[in-house]
């Protein structure tokens, strides 16, 4: 198939460092390349994939050092070269949201529109009611919840490479690892409550965006202590593996509905167990018992560490393999666009009959 993959622009793709969305498209792009698809992407130029690159930027928005720069036009900017190439493409698949809505209407059976955020927003509601007609993936079931009546053509679980991440042979376990993005939903502060209670080392690797620096002063900060609670700063994918790997778990105390939460599988990659509160998608990640823990109370959470020892990180890991493979992944997304490839020939076929 011809595919053409639409990544943001506020990240490489691969981010060097922080990024979900940007790092799933990688991955998936390289993924269906391997399974002999035709792909293009396009995304910034400081890009590294197996895909056919378009560059439309030249480099990602948020690591730019230009002070004054607008990612709305270059979005757009964007989109018109894909509108511009639209009939190269058996399907097109945007993870931009619903930016791309009033532009590809008259094509919209040939798009995939996958929503990697939250859909709890007010005027969503109202954006997708007006524009029913494109076919939405999710990233679980419960990211659907607050719009129950999009048209929702599937749920495709994120995937990593199986080589990205390797477990450790000889594991520490000397702390717990917070990891991801430092904000009051995440919840890095209950991370140090369940650490500290559990009498074992914290280590926070997180990245603290403009809109959370006062989050991170005012309730984080004084946390931090150098010893029981380490700060490490924002990392990527190589630091990962042994940040990851040496930790005797990873705590995801969240306090919203996540849609997904790759650092979970991130971890699971590296054999490591998870104890993640129940709170969005966690029950369709977390396996109870297999790969970690779901708990919902502090004390809960404490306990939950100490049973995190027993855990065979063998078996973590093929857990993982079995089900969040990039591979596993792209062979999803796949048997969508056959899906709608089928349908677009009965719907002309259709057409042609009463024509």
């Amino acid at each position: 198939m011809k595919i053409a993959q639409i990544a943001p622009l506020y990240e490489a793709v691969p981010p060097r460092l922080y990024g979900g969305t940007e790092r799933i498209v990688a991955h998936l792009c390289d993924a269906l390349v391997e399974l002999g698809h035709d792909v293009t992407l396009f995304a910034s130029a400081d890009t590294s994939t197996k895909a056919r690159l378009v560059p439309v930027r030249d480099q990602a928005i948020r690591l730019d050092p230009a002070p004054l720069k607008s990612d709305v036009a270059a979005h757009l900017a964007m989109l018109h070269e894909v509108r511009r190439r639209a009939d190269q493409f058996d399907v097109l698949h945007f993870h931009v949201d619903l930016l791309h809505f009033p532009f590809f209407q008259d094509i919209a059976e040939r798009t995939v529109t996958t929503l990697h955020g939250r859909l709890d927003l007010k005027d969503l509601d109202t954006a997708y009611r007006r524009w029913p007609f494109y076919p939405l993936v999710s990233i679980s079931e419960s990211q659907r919840r607050p719009l129950p009546f999009a048209n929702w053509i599937g749920t495709v679980p994120h995937g990593l490479p199986t080589d990205l991440y390797r477990p450790k042979a000889q594991n520490k376990g000397e702390y717990l690892a917070f990891l991801g993005r430092i904000s009051p939903e995440k919840r890095p502060d209950r991370a140090v409550a369940i650490a500290r209670r559990a009498g074992i080392p914290l280590k926070i690797a997180a990245k603290v965006d403009a809109a959370d620096r006062a989050y991170f002063r005012e309730v984080v900060e004084p946390l931090i202590d150098g010893s029981t609670v380490q700060y490490v700063g924002e990392i990527g994918d190589r630091e990962k593996a042994d940040f990851l790997g040496d930790a005797a778990a990873l705590l995801f105390p969240i306090d919203w509905p996540e849609p997904f939460g790759l650092v979970m599988i991130e971890a699971m990659a590296c054999g490591t167990p998870v104890v993640a509160w129940d709170c969005g998608s966690v029950p369709e990640v977390v396996e109870p018992g297999v790969t970690g823990h779901i708990v919902s109370s502090e004390e809960e959470a404490v306990k939950a560490v100490w049973q995190t020892k027993h855990m065979d990180r063998a078996q973590i890991r093929r857990a993982f393999e079995l089900r969040f493979s990039a591979t596993v992944m792209a062979r999803h997304y796949v048997a969508l666009y056959r899906k709608l490839g089928r349908e677009e020939e009965t719907r002309m076929a259709e057409l042609k009959q009463f024509a």
